[in-house]
């Protein structure tokens, strides 16, 4: 093998062995052994409830176990193969070879990140809100930038997405705007976005072609299930409809379907004009403010921490990532350190580097 052969393999070697203590391996293997005996023991359907809950603890145990079996698997029959290669001198196999060694590498780091992402609340699908903050119409143009990036990532992960709320800019962008993004561990890996965005660029909004910064608040928080009770209080809620803004045909413009529920004590706002029904955006509404007041219980619970209910100016200071477009391209995480230079490929979708580096520090 050569030097970046072996470099490839302790890259894949190291994150197996994390996973392993992560989800301490052997203990969750004598642990799966036991709910198979119990699954193939007589009578285990007799009781269908707690049949269910421990099918649902074999799946839970499997998805642990298997970024291991996997690394593990490809790995042996990666190094087999160009141990093979490497005797009959086939260069253009071990070229081969070495690309996939190095791909797998990759893939290893990503699901190294991801054994760590097993908190129950983890697992669920998000609400990401955005906001524009200082700088006019270029902060809102900026927002709509944001919403876009997230949409991407989202998209190449086959993850789903939806604009739960979008108010629009007054000449471009958008004010604010919220996506719903449905796939396993959308919350996990996006709950570190929240704080400010920092945008520098030349402003297309400027005739003097002058240099402008932008700023954009990001806030996620995860969508709950209905197995975990939220307490709401319908006399703590202000409930207005309103006629939905921005495109959208004449029914929304004419009917008042829109709904923003105020919860009075957190003074969390929540809001939906997605849909054409008063009654749907009331619970999509519901929903989202569910999900947020879960997220400031688990906040005050110092199990995480959620940025929408921090109370910071959207503006200097306070940004946790700079993205900037002239006069050199650099995005830059300021509580990492990452970089990247591929500035345009970041707001493309690409941010998996800065996602992996937020979490790893967990």
């Amino acid at each position: 093998m050569t030097p970046q052969d072996q470099k490839s393999v302790e890259v894949v070697k190291n994150s197996i062995n994390l996973i392993k203590d992560f989800i301490s391996f052997d203990e969750t293997i004598a642990t799966l052994e036991k709910l198979k005996n119990e699954i193939e023991a007589s009578g285990f359907w007799d009781n269908s409830e707690n049949a269910i809950v421990v099918m649902k603890e074999k799946d839970r145990i499997l998805n642990l176990i298997e970024p291991v079996i996997f690394l593990e698997s490809n790995l042996s029959d990666i190094a087999n193969l160009i141990e093979l290669a490497e005797a009959e001198r086939d260069e253009t196999l071990i070229a081969e070879l070495s690309k996939s060694l190095e791909e797998l590498a990759n893939k290893s780091v990503t699901m190294q990140i991801d054994a760590i992402l097993s908190n129950e609340h983890d697992y669920a699908s998000c609400f990401v809100e955005i906001n524009a903050g200082a700088g006019g119409t270029e902060a809102q143009d900026w927002a709509e930038m944001l919403a876009r990036m997230y949409a991407r990532w989202a998209e190449k992960r086959k993850y789903q997405t939806e604009i739960t709320d979008k108010n629009d800019g007054d000449e471009a962008g958008v004010k604010s705007i919220t996506l719903y993004i449905k796939g396993n561990k959308a919350y996990g890996w996006l709950k570190k976005e929240s704080g400010v965005h920092r945008l520098v660029r030349i402003s297309p909004f400027d005739s003097n072609a002058r240099r402008h910064t932008s700023f954009a608040s990001v806030a996620i928080s995860p969508e709950i299930n209905q197995d975990i009770q939220i307490e709401i209080n319908d006399a703590d809620l202000r409930i207005d409809v309103y006629r939905a803004s921005g495109a959208g045909g004449q029914h929304v413009n004419k009917t008042e379907s829109a709904v923003r529920i105020t919860h009075i004590p957190s003074g969390i706002v929540t809001q939906s004009q997605v849909d054409r029904s008063q009654h749907r955006n009331k619970e999509i509404a519901m929903n989202m403010l569910r999900s947020k007041l879960y997220a400031k219980k688990l906040r005050e619970q110092q199990e995480i921490t959620s940025s929408s209910q921090n109370k910071t100016d959207i503006a200097w200071g306070n940004q946790i990532r700079s993205y900037v477009l002239q006069p050199y391209q650099m995005v830059k995480d300021t509580r990492t350190g990452v970089e990247c230079g591929n500035a345009m490929a970041v707001l493309d979708g690409d941010i998996d580097v800065f996602l992996e580096a937020a979490i790893s520090k967990l």
